[in-house]
């Protein structure tokens, strides 16, 4: 790819606003089903600067108000748009780590794109897909953007988590000149973005192009250590040297229903089913070492966007009918937009307002069918949707073979349960502090969803940098005799 392109003239507003949004090339949806190969094709340079030459400019800016990193959004861009795409994701990388990541599986139009000016008449600007467009653009030049590092400080921080907010995190703390090594208790770095989201959403070639980059800055990575049982927060602190320790361990818990039959065999959670299909590689069996058993017919339970991926990964694997059974309407799926259009271009078959009530197996412990109440809304409950409540004798049954429960997950318990002293919330996560990211333990600070249970990636990324600027406030201190190293009690069994 050529090193830049000569730039688009600056418009007049009033001619910037007549430029209709760029759609995003994609594969189609016959060719895409029997691939897993991006679905997303990604702009063209000459894409990217028309798309550019839509921003307004404005001088309030609320785009990076709206960014949960604080990208200078109209910056880079400008930039774009005068062809200069180095420059443009040299700016993004002042505050984010992981563009490439970032523009494909952030919900833009939920964040920066939500109060886009343009976007109060006319569809805002595609600043996530620009911030893709940056991203390849630089991988695929081989110029590549390197922040400065800041000379050794001294200290070191123990990062717990590969997962957006860790990575994030350890980025932040190595250009402050921080030694950093992030503990990672499977066999590969990334966490949810290497084990949860499909190839078809995020390669996990440009995943594992971010990490590269991280260890170019100097930042260590030690796999298949599980701390919480390899060592404890007690023992980083007090037998490996470290002065600080971000925890990231996101939600990896699996929640179930609680209905008859989950004990089957065919019955998966999303967890499990989306690692073996993304980390283990069980798409590409039996190259790759790990099978996953589908049969016919599918049905995943849930409408998020962890719903979507187990739906489109399980027609990708030849599932004959995938089902999607949701208790309310499509209006209340908390997936993102483009994901469940995609879904359904797809074939996925949608049951809108369907409750699972019992699965049903066979003599040998294999699924083999679902009981299902129909519903209608009624009143809103706590969260605001209308809550679903069912509709007397409107019971029936599907045949499936296999059933995946994507209904939610919660923070592992692993490190917190081997931590006297850690206060956590009623549902398990790590309480902080807001402005720090700081626990009850002085010197260990968290961020991510085992905070706020599960999230966004951009949310996440956001925590793990504002933790990295306040530990770098605290080892400053740690330096000066302000604050003490934490003395944890001995550690919990686990």
């Amino acid at each position: 790819m050529p090193e830049s392109f000569s730039g688009l003239p600056e418009l007049p507003k009033k001619d910037r606003l007549k430029i209709p949004r760029h759609p995003m090339p994609e594969q189609a949806p016959a060719e895409r089903i029997r691939n897993f190969s991006e679905v997303a094709l990604g702009y063209t340079p000459e894409m990217a600067m028309e798309e550019a030459q839509r921003c307004l400019q404005c001088k309030e800016q609320p785009c990076v108000a709206g960014c949960p990193v604080a990208i200078d959004i109209p910056a880079f861009i400008d930039l774009i748009r005068r062809g200069d795409f180095a420059g443009a994701q040299a700016k993004i990388k002042e505050t984010n780590t992981l563009p490439a990541i970032c523009g494909r599986v952030c919900p833009q139009e939920d964040q920066c794109e939500a109060v886009c000016v343009t976007g109060k008449k006319f569809k805002p600007v595609a600043i996530g897909r620009l911030e893709r467009f940056v991203a390849d653009w630089e991988m695929a030049s081989g110029q590549v953007a390197m922040p400065a590092c800041a000379p050794f400080s001294g200290h070191k921080v123990a990062i717990v988590g590969s997962g957006p907010a860790g990575l994030t995190c350890a980025a932040e703390l190595a250009r402050l000149g921080h030694k950093v090594t992030i503990f990672e208790a499977l066999h590969k770095p990334g966490g949810v973005l290497v084990y949860g989201i499909p190839e078809f959403r995020l390669p996990k070639a440009i995943v594992d192009y971010e990490i590269a980059n991280l260890e170019r800055m100097g930042v260590e990575l030690r796999t298949s250590f599980v701390v919480g049982k390899t060592a404890t927060l007690h023992e980083l602190f007090h037998d490996m040297g470290y002065d600080a320790i971000f925890v990231g361990t996101g939600a990896g818990l699996p929640y179930f229903l609680g209905i008859p039959g989950e004990n089957y065999i065919g019955v998966l959670s999303a967890n499990e089913f989306l690692t073996r299909v993304n980390l283990m590689k069980a798409y590409r069996f039996p190259v790759a070492d790990t099978p996953v058993r589908l049969g016919r017919r599918v049905a995943v339970i849930g409408a998020g966007n962890v719903a979507m991926d187990c739906l489109r990964c399980a027609k990708r694997l030849g599932a004959e009918e995938v089902i999607c059974v949701y208790r309310r309407t499509r209006a209340e799926s908390p997936a993102r937009a483009e994901e469940l259009e995609r879904a359904e271009e797809e074939g996925i078959d949608f049951r809108w307002l369907s409750a699972p009530l019992e699965i049903f197996g066979n003599q040998e412990g294999f699924v083999t069918g679902m009981r299902i109440q129909r519903m209608e809304l009624g009143e809103p409950d706590s969260s605001g949707r209308r809550r679903p409540v069912p509709i007397p004798g409107s019971e029936y049954e599907i045949p499936v073979d296999t059933v995946i429960v994507a209904v939610g997950q919660g923070p592992n318990p692993l490190v917190t349960r081997t931590t006297p002293g850690l206060e956590l919330n009623r549902h398990g996560c790590i309480v902080v502090d807001k402005a720090t990211q700081m626990s009850s333990i002085p010197g260990v600070f968290a961020g991510g969803d085992i905070v706020t249970g599960a999230a966004t990636v951009i949310l996440a990324m956001g925590a793990g940098r504002q933790a990295a600027a306040a530990i770098h406030q605290w080892l400053g201190k740690l330096e000066r005799g302000e604050v003490s190293k934490p003395v944890l009690d001995a550690p919990a069994v686990a």
